[in-house]
């Protein structure tokens, strides 16, 4: 199986990704970039998105670009550093790349932003098993 298909294949498997709205803009083997919007049903009690989506989105394209390579990989911690607030209608993306891979555990930073502007930064760590994607 190609390493830029398999983001596809775990979307279309994952409720979640698919609950937020998640699209995958650009994929191949250590980079993925989605995007999504956010909805009324994802804002807090002050009227601003949810901590959790940003993370939500970033996770999602952090375990999808780990998975290209062809190998379970799975995330073992991450973080994130909330840097704007967001609002119902706005459209976030999220990129994630990987340069090398050389060992089990990978660390990745993703940016998530709004148009240029960055608003969140992702930090992970991944587990990357050895067992394959199969066709």
């Amino acid at each position: 199986m190609k390493g830029e298909q398999i983001p596809k294949i775990m979307l279309q498997n994952d409720a979640f990704s698919k609950w937020l709205g998640i699209e995958i803009l650009e994929c191949e083997i250590g980079r993925c970039k989605a995007g999504m919007t956010i909805r009324k049903e994802m804002l807090n009690g002050m009227g601003k998105a949810h901590g959790g989506i940003t993370f939500s989105l970033a996770d999602s394209v952090f375990g999808f670009t780990s998975n290209t390579h062809g190998k379970f990989a799975v995330s073992i911690e991450a973080s994130i550093n909330h840097i704007e607030a967001l609002e119902e209608g706005d459209y976030i993306t999220a990129e994630c790349s990987i340069e090398k891979v050389k060992n089990k555990l990978g660390f990745n930073v993703i940016e998530v932003k709004k148009g240029d502007d960055l608003v969140a930064l992702f930090k992970g760590f991944v587990y990357r098993t050895q067992k394959n994607w199969e066709e």
